[in-house]
């Protein structure tokens, strides 16, 4: 198994991508924002549809291209109209899915069904090196620049109005953190598919709330969760020959159903150590 390359690639990338998910699903649950990663995913079909219709042979690049593009004019339209968030994100959503379906029923000539399977549901063996690396750099960029605005991050995700009273800068921050979402959800799909990626950025930190009784220990069970969850879901989707974004979606379930489980135990006990 490990000798294989293409394992050796996804489980590399599977450790750099999924503990990064679950770092910034931790803030991304507190900032309600689970329906954003969602809307960037699915928007990426039309960036890679529109990868095809270039004559892209890895449409990689229109696909984070037109993922960041979204994430924009999301932005845009919550600073410059009065629409409620939800209302811009299944606008850009059906809009964006309806594109790229548009692009790809126009395609003639080439039968793009093989790739497009990959990038909807995930596959291990379309991981390069060059993905797992920029993961790497993902990781170690985005982990030390969280910890370094830690502190603001999380009056942040509290009391946005707090935060710009206390000098944080919001707009800033707000830009930053939407921006580096969407590279790691762009990145992530080829792991785990425009279908479920998301599922690897809520989980976890879902997970994580169950057992933790702050923000530091929710960050580290979060990516304890988030790592278990996709090196184990790779090794399944090897040995029982499944699709490996499934299998680590159903490894993160199983591992936020023993939590919660651990979680109810511990309150019964601290509810029965109660005095009387």
């Amino acid at each position: 198994m490990f000798t294989d390359p293409f394992m050796q690639r996804a489980l590399l990338a599977a450790l750099f991508l999924a503990p990064l998910c679950a770092l910034l699903g931790v803030f991304v649950i507190a900032r309600r924002m689970a329906f954003f990663s969602d809307t960037v995913s699915h928007s990426a079909l039309a960036g890679v549809a529109l990868g095809f219709w270039w004559g892209f042979v890895d449409p990689t690049l229109p696909m984070v291209g037109f993922s960041v593009l979204v994430a924009a004019v999301m932005m845009w339209l919550k600073e410059r109209t009065e629409l409620l968030t939800d209302t811009i994100l299944a606008l850009l959503l059906s809009g964006s899915v309806a594109l790229g379906v548009i692009i790809l029923s126009l395609l003639h000539g080439r039968n793009y069904q093989g790739e497009l399977n990959r990038y909807l549901f995930g596959d291990i063996v379309a991981i390069n090196w060059a993905d797992v690396w920029l993961g790497a750099v993902l990781l170690v960029v985005v982990s030390v620049g969280l910890f370094l605005q830690l502190s603001s991050l999380t009056l942040l995700a509290a009391q946005e109005e707090m935060a710009q009273v206390c000098g944080v800068p919001v707009r800033r921050l707000n830009y930053l953190f939407v921006l580096v979402l969407t590279l790691t959800v762009a990145m992530s799909i080829r792991l785990l598919g425009i279908i479920l990626v998301t599922s690897l950025i809520v989980i976890p930190p879902a997970a994580a709330r169950s057992l933790s009784r702050n923000l530091r220990q929710q960050i580290i069970f979060s990516v304890v969760f988030g790592l278990l969850g996709g090196v184990g879901g790779t090794l399944v989707s090897y040995q029982l020959d499944v699709p490996c974004g499934s299998a680590i979606v159903l490894t993160c379930i199983v591992l936020f159903l023993i939590s919660l489980g651990l979680g109810k135990l511990r309150a019964e006990r601290s509810q029965k150590a109660l005095p009387t």
